[in-house]
């Protein structure tokens, strides 16, 4: 017996003395596709609605390729592959698809007409066991709504302008820690995560974790951090019920224990924020001032310490990467860190000077382009009735997802998209034809995503990144190690959730003054 496909028929040949033909209609066939694994790929590959589109046929075929990619940290390096190889639009699983043209960013992010969203896909986002979802985890558009209209008060700019003492407090000390090092050889990751993980601890929780006074990570954050390995392997499971049953009872009483700690002391911390008296500028401040004026619908603490366990990740990992990969990148080409020094040592050190630095913004977006600390978006989650996604109309229930390294790194938007370059994004490179850069689609590069799910503490992030890049500059002469084979290759680091950390050892030496 043998198989034939053609069109919408699928032909089985009886036999080869026999050359009587048994037509099946896709009509045929459809109800048969759970029984019959093998002609669910068949459908699946030549007759489903995504059949038309390029990819790989294993991945097109089963889902398992991409999540063992995932789960063996190369999904940013394999996806940018793929779309190398089949263009900006291509099937990654037997119902995904992948999107680098930029106009994927507003089609799958920004509401539709008539209010309907591509929710978040509930196997990446449903909340961790024993929690309630959080504002980064919720799948509901209504419950995010409502959540981000809770924190709002937190991240206004009347709130920012508060914050701004607090923050350039803890750069302050960075600064003195790292002048005990001064002369040597320092890694800098570390430092900017004890510097983000105290300003988030502060601004979070009305108190620091210490680690910049300590020199280490407090006991919590080793956990949190592994939260996000938590959400990929979690995830993974949950297309797969039995496997997911069995991975949920299979947890050690011991990984519930430490689960159950790590939730109480954010609970401790929350109730013991609560508790004190005044007015201080952190973020559970304004949500409290908020409802004590009668003007906010408040959460129970076990909501307030899913939704503040997110705070800390979201406004302390990724701004920590940044910052590090932000010294890599500049130490391996000493023009652009000269540049950057001048500008930065040439007036005040304030959030709103820095704001106006053209060439310390262009660092640093290059760098979220270059090195996005969440270099992969889980997908959404087409709406029922369909919808369409870069010109092509996809049926509902189809995720579709942005390889947010693979969008930012390709060629087709950036001139020279491997290479660093601060230049494309100073205004000039814009209005000159003569730039290499005029050309370049700057939509493609959006870090902090669009729409509603936009990062909610985009402001705070930005004014922490350029503060603490001004004021390191301006204290320290930084150069690469004498040994440039430490220095870090973003291009071959893995990433589940987040980027891959590795150590980033810089020379560090004091900033001399000329008399005179």
């Amino acid at each position: 017996m043998g198989l034939v496909v053609t069109g919408a028929t699928l032909l089985v040949v009886v036999s080869k003395s026999q050359p009587a033909l048994l037509t099946i209609t896709t009509q045929h066939l459809t109800p048969c596709l759970p029984q019959y694994p093998l002609l669910q790929t068949i459908y699946t590959l030549h007759f489903g609605p995504l059949s038309h589109l390029s990819g790989p046929r294993l991945w097109a075929a089963t889902r398992l390729p991409f999540l063992l990619s995932l789960m063996r940290g190369r999904i940013t390096h394999d996806l940018a592959a793929l779309h190398r190889r089949h263009g900006p639009i291509v099937r990654i699983t037997p119902d995904e698809v992948s999107f680098t043209d930029p106009s994927a960013w507003s089609d799958i992010l920004q509401p539709k007409p008539g209010g309907r969203h591509f929710t978040k896909h509930p196997s990446w986002y449903g909340p961790l066991p024993g929690l309630p979802p959080g504002l980064v985890l919720a799948t509901s558009p209504d419950q995010h709504a409502a959540m981000r209209r809770y924190l709002s008060p937190a991240f206004s700019a009347r709130a920012l302008r508060a914050q701004e003492p607090v923050i350039r407090a803890y750069v302050d000390l960075l600064l003195t820690r790292l002048r005990g090092l001064a002369g040597a050889e320092v890694d800098v990751v570390p430092w900017f995560n004890y510097l983000t993980f105290d300003i988030v601890g502060d601004l979070g929780f009305g108190r620091s974790f210490g680690c910049l006074e300590s020199s280490a990570y407090h006991a919590w954050i080793a956990l949190i951090l592994d939260t996000s390995k938590a959400i990929v392997f979690v995830g993974s499971a949950r297309f797969y019920p039995y496997l997911f049953a069995a991975l949920m009872w299979l947890v050690p009483e011991k990984a519930l224990k430490a689960q159950r700690e790590h939730t109480q002391y954010v609970v401790d911390c929350i109730e013991r924020r609560l508790g004190m008296e005044g007015e201080r500028p952190d973020m559970l401040g304004q949500v409290v001032g908020k409802e004590k004026k009668g003007k906010g619908k408040g959460l129970d603490v076990l909501g307030l310490s899913s939704l503040f366990q997110e705070v800390v990740i979201a406004g302390s990992e990724t701004t920590a990467m940044a910052l590090s990969a932000a010294v890599s990148l500049l130490v391996q080409d000493e023009e652009k860190m000269g540049v950057l020094v001048r500008e930065v040592r040439g007036g005040e050190i304030t959030a709103d000077a820095t704001r106006e630095l053209p060439y310390l913004n262009a660092v640093l977006q290059e760098t979220l382009r270059v090195a996005p600390p969440f270099p992969w978006l889980p997908s959404r989650v087409v709406p029922e009735g369909g919808g369409t996604v870069c010109g092509v109309w996809l049926p509902g229930g189809t995720a579709v997802s942005i390889p947010i390294a693979a969008m930012h790194k390709s060629p087709a938007s950036f001139h020279d998209s491997e290479g660093f370059h601060p230049e494309r994004w100073l205004p000039e490179a814009a209005t000159d034809p003569e730039s290499p850069f005029y050309n370049d689609k700057r939509n493609a590069s959006q870090p902090f995503i669009l729409g509603p799910r936009q990062c909610i503490g985009i402001n705070t992030a930005w004014m922490e990144m350029r503060l603490t890049m001004a004021k390191v500059l301006w204290t320290f002469d930084i150069a690469a190690p004498s040994d440039k084979s430490k220095l870090v290759k973003f291009d071959m680091l893995r990433s589940l959730m987040l980027l891959e950390k590795k150590p980033i050892p810089v020379m560090l030496k004091l900033r001399e003054f000329k008399n005179g």
